[in-house]
């Protein structure tokens, strides 16, 4: 199945139903627009709004794509408005497709919930994505995060083609947040923003980065000072993990504060949202699935220890550019595990450590790229430790995910074409390859993860240790971490 973007259909089945009058945040981008979304719905929450929230792809099950303050809309909700939109779409002979029924699904539920403002992730550039069905006069503001090469065969073979589509939800008249760029395109995409919003007589909003405040990174987050407005600085613990957050902070608080300045609303942003609410909001931001660490225990016991833990990060990086962000963060994390210890009466580290690092990897079918495209930036280069008594071993999985919900045009990438590009990029890794063609990929994932296991435990044996150390990293496509998910789901049903 084909994706035909385009607006006519569902711009003639929206006609046929409750129109959407829903105050929205339109948000596109290549990589961040979710962060940034989560960002905006949790500031919202917190400022006593009520809240609906629209991502894609969806986690778990089709309907969590749709949140109502913060959480999945219930599927009996869900089922119903799914059925209004379906039954006007047979009945007008409008021949949605299962995206375009879907965004409307969401734009009806919020609309039934009589929601106060919701947040809207773009699926796939912006001009002719579904969600650009929204009416202008609904839009408050539209943002744009970091913009780069994906989607190629339908959105341009270049950064200038695929900004223009996502520079295109600009409406006239409203304001426009500009977030961060990756350097060597920044320029690029600038200009084209720049255009668009001037076309529009929108008023564009740069984003000022918040400041990080000059402490050791953790685990745990990092601290920041985003500016709010003119007098207003709010210190906070920003939860999500990466570097590159400080970009999708700061794009959500210039929203936050170009709504602020601008006309005034019924909603009365001034009188609510606060200093305060802002801090709380970003504290309680929940956004899984993008560098998000697990503990669990590897399915099988018969092939690993059964009461053997495996520390998972799964993250959903699906390009070059996401990546390379992965690849970044596992950088930052292995140093500060491995670090030599200054204090000369601390316990030295143990002669013989070993550290293991294990991917396991799926891709999907997205021509024009490749996955040697999408997997060297994190693969290319030897990770290093400054430690020299750490041992770092790399091994790779290679499997297939799960067919997604309602996309019938997802595919994976076959483990072994995988293996052809991992290979020329890590000669001497070993790599495990999925190896039963009808095992679902749950069923692949688990098998996945107890090799992974037998494999950490094997190099603490060989270490004289009980316990291996190390990291598994689920990425990839974020179709392969909805199988982690599920995974986790089934274990904690069958531990009641």
């Amino acid at each position: 199945m084909s994706i035909d973007l385009s607006l006519e259909r569902i711009r003639r089945l929206l006609s046929h139903l409750p129109p959407y009058t829903r105050p929205t945040c339109h948000i596109a981008g290549t990589n961040g627009k979710g962060s940034v979304s989560a960002l905006l719905s949790s500031i919202f929450s917190a400022s006593s709004y009520s809240v609906g929230r629209f991502n894609s792809p969806h986690l778990v099950s089709v309907h969590d794509c749709i949140a109502l303050n913060g959480e999945p809309v219930s599927p009996s909700m869900y089922a119903v408005m799914r059925r209004r939109v379906e039954e006007a779409d047979r009945e007008h002979a409008t021949g949605c497709s299962s995206f375009e029924l879907l965004t409307l699904t969401a734009l009806q539920v919020f609309e039934q919930a009589s929601v106060d403002i919701v947040v809207l992730e773009v699926g796939m550039g912006g001009r002719l994505d579904a969600t650009n069905v929204v009416p202008d006069e609904c839009v408050l503001i539209s943002a744009l995060t970091a913009v780069d090469l994906d989607h190629q065969a339908f959105l341009g073979n270049t950064v200038r083609e695929i900004a223009q589509e996502k520079a295109a939800i600009a409406k006239p008249h409203k304001p426009f947040v500009f977030g961060p760029q990756n350097p060597s395109h920044s320029k690029v995409v600038k200009q084209v923003v720049r255009e668009r919003v001037e076309r529009v007589q929108g008023k564009l909003f740069p984003v000022i980065l918040p400041t990080k405040r000059g402490c050791a990174a953790t685990l745990d987050g990092h601290d920041h000072f985003p500016r709010l407005k003119d007098a207003d600085v709010v210190n906070v613990l920003l939860p999500l993990q990466g570097e590159h957050q400080l970009a999708n902070l700061g794009t959500a608080i210039t929203v936050v504060s170009a709504l602020l300045q601008g006309t005034p609303h019924e909603l009365e942003f001034p009188l609510k949202i606060t200093a305060a609410t802002v801090s709380q909001g970003i504290q309680s931001t929940r956004w899984p699935g993008r560098l998000s660490f697990h503990t669990v225990t590897p399915p099988h016991p018969t092939t690993s220890a059964p009461d053997q833990r495996l520390l998972v990060l799964a993250d959903g990086a699906h390009n070059a550019a996401s990546a390379a962000t992965l690849a970044a963060f596992l950088d930052e994390v292995l140093e500060g595990v491995t670090r030599p210890l200054d204090n000369e009466n601390d316990a030295p580290a143990p002669r013989g450590r070993t550290l293991t690092l294990t991917y396991l990897l799926a891709l999907s079918h997205s021509p024009p790229k490749t996955p040697a495209q999408t997997l060297t930036p994190l693969l290319a280069h030897a990770r290093d430790v400054p430690d020299p008594r750490v041992r770092l071993v790399t091994r790779v999985g290679l499997l297939e995910f799960s067919p997604p919900e309602g996309m019938p045009w997802v595919r994976p990438v076959p483990p072994a074409t995988i293996r052809d590009a991992v290979r020329g990029l890590l000669p001497d890794a070993e790599i495990w390859t999925a190896d039963d063609p009808e095992a679902s990929g749950e069923e692949q994932l688990g098998s996945a993860l107890a090799w992974a296991a037998g494999r950490q435990r094997a190099d603490a044996g060989a270490g004289g240790r009980v316990e291996g150390e190390g990291v598994v990293v689920i990425a990839g496509s974020l179709y392969l971490v909805a199988d982690f998910y599920r995974m986790l789901q089934r274990q904690k049903m069958t531990e009641v």
